[in-house]
């Protein structure tokens, strides 16, 4: 199971993205809202229980200052993924990249692109499938999926 968390609703449009394609590979995913500036308690409790309940990723969005992912792989065993979002109150999402991607040695995250939740949930999908065969199955087909894709389209460029 993924549990993929985000700072507000706001940022569910992007983190969708995510959930979706963990879906596609029928990944099992929970979502909430988890803000670490407002929901201080919820975030410590989430980070802490998040492996107890079968979680093996956490797949963290947040936009602005963006401690959400930071915070919770200081307290989780689990690896995080952070999901820097362009927020209306982000310096443009230049705060959430680098608050996610400067993170202090011994709380690793793992960063994707700004509103870069698809692969976020791909990179969760493939740390899930370096132990489950299944998964990683559904993941070279996808991948096998987009080079016929580019080749399909490198054709009728062709023509």
């Amino acid at each position: 199971m993924v549990g993929i968390i985000m700072g507000s609703d706001s940022d569910l449009p992007i983190m969708q993205e995510a959930i979706d394609i963990l879906e596609s590979f029928d990944i099992q995913v929970e979502v909430d809202i988890v803000s670490a500036h407002r929901t201080p308690e919820k975030l410590f409790d989430y980070a802490n229980n998040a492996h107890k309940r079968g979680v093996q990723v956490i797949v963290a969005g947040a936009g602005g200052a963006a401690h959400l992912p930071g915070m919770v792989a200081s307290m989780s065993p689990l690896p995080v993924i952070g999901v820097p979002i362009k927020s209306r109150n982000s310096i443009d999402g230049w705060d959430s990249v680098l608050s996610i991607l400067q993170m202090p040695g011994g709380v690793p995250v793992a960063t994707v692109a700004l509103d870069g939740a698809k692969n976020a949930g791909i990179l969760a999908a493939q740390i899930i499938g370096a132990s489950d065969k299944c998964v990683l199955d559904k993941i070279i087909a996808y991948k096998e999926g987009l080079k016929l894709k580019v080749e399909k389209a490198s054709e009728s460029v062709k023509k």
